[in-house]
This record gives C-alpha cells, sequence and structure tokens, in this order.
C-alpha cells in the first residue's frame, strides 16, 4: 500500500508544488462554494431560472476573449506574481458582493458584474498555474503534478455544493457568509502563493528575443499546428468537451423530467457523478506516466461517449446513477490524462501559451449548451444525451483517422522520448 501511495502521489513529496496545489485547493474550494451561492441569489433575486444563465454567460465570455491574453501572459511575467494579483482581485471582487448582500443592497446586476470579473480572473489564472507546475516540479513528474491539481478539482466537486448548501440553510450564515468564507478561501489562496518562487519566463529557444504580445500569441497557435501530437490532444479535447461535457447543464432535466426525482434526484446524480471523478483521477495520477497513457487517452474518451450513450438509455433513477458513475469517472479521467500529455509533450516556454489554446473548449462549451439544449426540447433529453455520445465517439475515432495520415502522430520522436522518460519516473517513483 506504501508503495501504490508514493507511486499515485509522489510529486506532493516535492514541497513548492504541494504549497502550490494547497493554496489552488481554497481557490477551487471557494470557486465551488460560489456557484452554489451565486445560483441560489440570482434566483431569489429574479424567481427566474434564465437569470442563472445570464451569470454563467458573463462568467464565460471574458475567459473567452482573455484565454489567449492569458496565455501570452503566463509565458511573459512571473507566473507566482501573476497568480497572487489575480487571486486578490477576485478576493476584493468576492468580499464586495459579500458586503453588499449583508447589507441588503445586492442588486442582479452586480451579479453579473462580479461574473464577469471572476471570469477575466480566472483566464489568467487558468493558463498560469498549469504552466507554473513544469516549474516546480521540472519535466520527469509534471504528468503526475497535472493529474493530482485535477484531483485537487475534482475532490473540492463533492465537497463544496455541500458545504455551501448547508449554509445558505443556516439563517446566521446565508448566502452572504458563504460569499465571506469563500472569500477568506481566495486571500488564503494568494497568501499561500506568496511562499513560492517567482517563476520567472523560461528561456527563449536560442536565447530568441521576446517578440510583442501578439506575435507571441501568433507563434503559440503556429508551435502547436507544427506538433502533431500537440495539436490532436487539443482537439481531441475540444471534440469531447464542447460536445460531450455539456451534459452537466441537463442533469436538472433527466433528474426532474425522466426520472422525477427533482432536487433530489439532481443531488444524487451531482454526487455520484463527483465521486467517480475523485476515484477516476487517482486511478491516473498512477498511470499518467505509463508508456502507453498516449493509447490511454483516446480510448477514454471513446469510453466516455459511450456512458453518455448509456446515461441516456438508463430508465430509471438507480440506473441512472449507476451510468453517471462511468460519466463522471471517464470524464475526469479524460481530462486528466489529456492535460497531462498535453503539458508533457509542450516546451516550457510554450506552456501557458499551449494551456491556454487547450482552455479554450471550456469556453465555448457553454455556448454550445444553448443549441444542444434547442435539441433537447425538440427531440427529447434522453435522446439528445445518446446523440452527444454517439457524436463524441465518432468525432474522437475521426480525428484519430485523419490526423494520424495527415501527420506521423505514432512516429513523431519527441513525443515519444517524452513518454519514455515519464514512464521511467513513474517506474522510479517520481525521484523522491
Amino acid at each position: 500500500m506504501r508503495a501504490y501511495f508514493s507511486r499515485t502521489f509522489y510529486s506532493l513529496a516535492n514541497r513548492r508544488f504541494r504549497t502550490l496545489w494547497l493554496g489552488t485547493l481554497f481557490s477551487f474550494l471557494g470557486m465551488q462554494m460560489q456557484v452554489i451561492a451565486r445560483g441560489y441569489l440570482a434566483f431569489d433575486l429574479t424567481g427566474k431560472n434564465s437569470a442563472l444563465g445570464g451569470v454563467m454567460l458573463a462568467f464565460g465570455v471574458p475567459q473567452l476573449l482573455l484565454g489567449l491574453w492569458g496565455g501570452v501572459l503566463a509565458d511573459r511575467l512571473p507566473k507566482r506574481n501573476l497568480l497572487v494579483v489575480c487571486q486578490a482581485v477576485i478576493a476584493l471582487n468576492s468580499a464586495w458582493m459579500a458586503a453588499m448582500i449583508e447589507l441588503d443592497m445586492a442588486e442582479f446586476w452586480m451579479l453579473i458584474v462580479a461574473g464577469v470579473v471572476q471570469g477575466a480572473g480566472f483566464a489568467f489564472i487558468g493558463p498560469a498555474r498549469q504552466a507554473f507546475i513544469g516549474d516546480l516540479v521540472g519535466r520527469e513528474a509534471i504528468g503526475n503534478a497535472v493529474v493530482l491539481q485535477q484531483l485537487s478539482m475534482n475532490s473540492t466537486r463533492v465537497v463544496g455544493p455541500s458545504i455551501a448548501g448547508t449554509f445558505i440553510a443556516i439563517p446566521l450564515i446565508g448566502v452572504g457568509g458563504v460569499y465571506m468564507l469563500t472569500t477568506l478561501g481566495f486571500i488564503v489562496a494568494s497568501a499561500t502563493m506568496l511562499r513560492l518562487p517567482p517563476g520567472n519566463p523560461n528561456p527563449r529557444a536560442g536565447g530568441a528575443p521576446r517578440q510583442s504580445p501578439l506575435a507571441e500569441m501568433a507563434d503559440g497557435v503556429r508551435y502547436v499546428a507544427a506538433r502533431p501530437s500537440v495539436a490532436l490532444l487539443i482537439l481531441t479535447s475540444f471534440a469531447v468537451v464542447m460536445v460531450g461535457f455539456p451534459y452537466q447543464s441537463f442533469l436538472p432535466s433527466v433528474s426532474k423530467d425522466v426520472y422525477g426525482a427533482g432536487a433530489s434526484g439532481l443531488g444524487l446524480l451531482s454526487s455520484v457523478g463527483a465521486v467517480g471523478a475523485v476515484g477516476a483521477t487517482v486511478v491516473v495520477a498512477t498511470y499518467a506516466g505509463h508508456r502507453r497513457a498516449w493509447s490511454f487517452q483516446p480510448a477514454l474518451a471513446v469510453a466516455f461517449g459511450a456512458s453518455l450513450v448509456l446515461l441516456g438509455i438508463a430508465p430509471h433513477l438507480a440506473a441512472g446513477l449507476g451510468a453517471m458513475l462511468f460519466v463522471g469517472g471517464l470524464a475526469s479521467a479524460f481530462q486528466s490524462l489529456n492535460n497531462s500529455l498535453t503539458m508533457t509533450f509542450t516546451d516550457a516556454e510554450y506552456q501557458g501559451r499551449v494551456q491556454s489554446i487547450s482552455m479554450l473548449s471550456w469556453s465555448l462549451f457553454g455556448l454550445v449548451a444553448l443549441p444542444i439544449g434547442m435539441v433537447a426540447d425538440r427531440v427529447g433529453i434522453q435522446e439528445t444525451l445518446m446523440l452527444m455520445g454517439t457524436v463524441v465517439v465518432l468525432l474522437v475515432l475521426a480525428l484519430q483517422f485523419v490526423m494520424n495520415r495527415a501527420a506521423d502522430i505514432e512516429g513523431d520522436r519527441r513525443a515519444q522520448l517524452l513518454l519514455r522518460e515519464a514512464a521511467r519516473s513513474l517506474s522510479t517513483g517520481g525521484g523522491q
């Protein structure tokens, strides 16, 4: 058992990465709690379900518009400073909303503004945090570290909403108290990161001088286009996240219209999916550096698509819960391994920009959810889930076929070398 834990969690033996991991855990927990509080407050202020969609849009649009710039800054500026400043801005944003709620002055437009500020902050935090991991642990442990970072996020998905819901129901705490607690979490995350090294920009290959920010953004896009393994990973992520991950938006409809279980059924479906995600991420952390990790990644994507079909045909709540265990687990396993391989295959000086390109899929999937919802209204939610899963499978298989014919992915010597190095590190316990 001790050997298993050493193999699975060896990146946490690195004190600097452990500091980043703990700080990010507080940030993720605050974000998950605030998602529940924000939705509750939006409905309480307006009495309309569409209000939550407006708040989500306010959060997603800045990420879409600023995401690539976040990647450029992550490769140009000290990553620690960028993380500390952005976390501090998000903390102030949260504190402002907490004060408005406690003073009984909160209005819906304030939630929109707060959503824009928070979305902009995370557009810069995401690429910087991912790129910083490579600086802290080195090439040999980057795959394991990226997956363990994903584990922290999935863990907060299990406990964060429950904590927020419980506190909202306590009169002495309520929504304002939840916002205060999330503010504290963001402050702790910012303060924790002050203990990290600067994370200065990595030197450019051959000592090339820095270009303008716009030129560096274009350079990042060219970098991805010139590396078939990285391009295939990102395109596969887009296909799975944009088409498959909107299932999360339709769980209320599945619970109410298909299973007749209402809010309690929604809580069960969400919790089971989150538990599956945590368990799957632990497994991926053990095998992220495996020499066959490349072939695991499309297999997980196809299996996730199949699990959506399974959820679509589940006739009752018990079967739906069983399907959700696979949906949540396979979604997390694919995302974790895809992120791990993308970071492993990317040169250090490009990691911020490559991560920002990959993260665009998360900004876009909220927009794709709208036409998918229109299809669901027309043909039914179960049929739509089956259609989504089928499209995911077909897109992943098509990408594997087309990209492997267009470019010698299997012969990408750099990718194979990096995988062998990661597997060697894994076999020796991550160089503890």
